[in-house]
């Protein structure tokens, strides 16, 4: 499309809204922006907000691309005409609805409640801000048909999310995501939507749910034997201004731990998360106040989780004392190690059990489910299809445990999606357990390389951001198939997987595979030397993400240095490679 042709479509749109049932608040700033914000304008207009890997996720502000309470409300009636027509037959529909610490969230998790309550839905609104993994617990405790949770996840302070959920507690997947944006996309006008009427069909819910949450956590616990021997262990945790900030102590003094240390800055919600730049405990940053606070009280590990409690990142001493971040994958390797060796120590592997990881997501967790004879299955990025594959096996098999690199985990089968409060309980019970054998969680991480192979991944994200960004990745992802690179770093490329047109190419074969998974725009490419490169644009954020991860074996735990050295210089140069640098 034109540039004048785009602009004059922008404009368009921005004048129903000036001349439709909105507040004056937010015609007076759509009004400001034609008058003096041309580009800002078009950010804001140019499209409508569409569900991806997370559901809807955008800036807040004015517009059809922005999150606001009409697009809110769209977005709500939309779903609630979908889920009316899936449950027909149901007496009375049910819902649950919750929000985290960001700015706004409590107003769209109430616009929210509102519409489904004006529906006819019986509505469990959560009184206050409360972690996503209880929202899914909700929706299958109250047998629930759908729900919601306004959150960004770990996004920075100016954006916002709606994540849609469906009966059994995982986030909506295909074919669901899709027709729900379909009768999203047939509501034209905001008077379309009803925003108000019904409000006794909504219930309140509180403290006395978070005990029934917390006490299902507590019947994951492994080791209360061992927790009762090292109650006292140091365990420094933060909520980064989000939701953890009571359920997280909660649960962890629940299983029998004492000495928890908090950082009273962030214990604060507040969605400017006021002391980090972006509350994402992916970035070292995110961490820098809890580890401090570590260092000062010797603590045995740190946990922070983001505002919504669903991922949590680690921070421990490595082998020379010194405090360092464990990236996704290798908590997910302690983790998955941890659970594996109790169920089998515990007599509790029948040949039925299974866990699961996503595609980008480090090979060490199939080598460790390998050893114990239990299969390990692959899905697409996203926690979405880890509940879908629970939901799958429910009754046939038993889920142990899963997660994704992107600092998601998950025990159990009562929530359906990643569960930061749960995977605080189980990697601080694993650190315990550790310690219990004169051991450090960096001690077992090491043991674990050492045991298996030694798996070194890095993630770089290449950020593009608006109209023109959105763009330039499409034409990144089109040249990597067009063009696809013969070798990388030196080591010829085998295999190249493409889950878009789902087929695997085995190159010096000559073969095609087909891909038995959902189509997705994801590349992977494998190389000669045991080399994996996955490249994805983000469904959530304004980026393309190149996850790169390299193996070797680990002689013995004395020797990680060197090896750790000899991988790091592989990814720096699949890096430069790729350009990515």
């Amino acid at each position: 499309m034109k540039t004048g042709d785009l602009v004059s479509e922008v404009k368009a749109k921005a004048q129903m809204w000036l001349d439709g049932n909105y507040d004056q608040k937010t015609k007076e700033q759509i009004q400001n922006l034609i008058d003096h914000d041309e580009k800002e304008l078009i950010e804001s207009f140019y499209r409508d907000l569409e569900f991806g890997t997370g559901g809807l996720r955008g800036i807040m502000g004015v517009g059809t691309n922005r999150m606001n309470i009409y697009t809110v409300g769209m977005a709500t009636q939309g779903l609630t005409n979908y889920v009316k027509q899936n449950f027909k037959d149901l007496p009375q529909i049910k819902v649950a609805v919750a929000h985290d610490s960001r700015n706004n969230s409590r107003l769209f998790a109430e616009t929210t409640a509102h519409i489904f309550a004006a529906n006819g839905f019986k509505v469990y609104l959560f009184e206050s801000l409360r972690p996503t993994p209880e929202l899914s617990f909700a929706i299958r405790y109250y047998g629930c048909q759908s729900g919601v949770v306004i959150t960004a996840s770990h996004n920075p302070k100016e954006y916002n999310g709606y994540k849609a959920y469906w009966d059994d507690g995982g986030q909506v997947i295909a074919p669901h995501d899709k027709n729900i944006i379909g009768e999203v996309m047939k509501i034209r006008s905001v008077d379309e939507v009803k925003f108000k009427g019904g409000d006794s069909n909504i219930e309140m819910i509180g403290d006395a749910f978070d005990e029934i949450y917390t006490d299902e956590i507590k019947k994951l616990s492994l080791a209360s034997d061992v927790i009762a021997r090292q109650k006292d262990m140091k365990i420094v945790y933060t909520p980064i201004h989000g939701t953890g900030v009571k359920l997280v102590p909660q649960v962890l003094r629940k299983l029998g731990f004492t000495n928890i240390i908090n950082v009273p800055e962030q214990d604060i919600a507040d969605g400017n998360f006021p002391t980090v730049h972006s509350p994402n405990p992916e970035e070292t940053a995110a961490l820098a106040m809890a580890m401090d606070k570590g260092r000062q009280t010797d603590a045995d590990i740190v946990m922070a989780t983001d505002p919504d409690a669903d991922r949590v990142g680690i921070a421990v001493k490595d082998n020379q004392g010194e405090w360092t971040i464990l990236n996704g994958n290798q908590t997910a390797a302690i983790l998955i190690n941890y659970l594996l060796a109790k169920w089998s120590e515990k007599g509790k592997l029948k040949g039925k059990e299974y866990i699961v990881k996503t595609i980008v997501t480090t090979e060490l967790l199939a080598e460790i489910a390998a050893q114990y004879k239990v299969p390990c299955f692959d899905v697409l990025t996203g926690f979405k299809y880890i509940a879908d594959i629970i939901k799958k096996k429910e009754g046939g098999m038993t889920f142990i445990g899963g997660g994704e690199e992107s600092y998601g985990y998950l025990a159990g089968e009562f929530v359906r999606d990643k569960d930061a409060v749960m995977a605080c309980a189980l990697i601080a019970e694993a650190a315990a357990w550790a310690k219990d054998q004169g051991k450090s969680l960096f001690d077992l991480l090491l043991s674990i390389y050492a045991d298996y192979s030694f798996y070194k991944e890095d993630l770089v994200s290449v950020v593009k951001k608006g109209k023109e960004g959105s763009e330039e990745i499409q034409q990144m992802m089109k040249n990597f198939r067009s063009t696809p690179p013969v070798a990388i770093n030196g080591s010829a490329v085998v295999k190249i997987a493409d889950y878009q047109s789902s087929v695997i190419k085995l190159v010096q074969e000559g073969k095609v595979e087909k891909i038995d998974l959902p189509a997705s725009n994801v590349l992977q490419f494998f190389t000669e030397d045991g080399s994996k490169i996955s490249v994805r644009p983000s469904g959530t954020e304004p980026k393309i993400k190149f996850y790169v991860s390299v193996c070797s074996k680990l002689p013995s735990v004395a020797q990680y240095q060197a090896v750790d050295a000899q991988m790091k210089a592989r990814i720096d140069g699949i890096k430069s490679d790729l350009g990515i640098n």
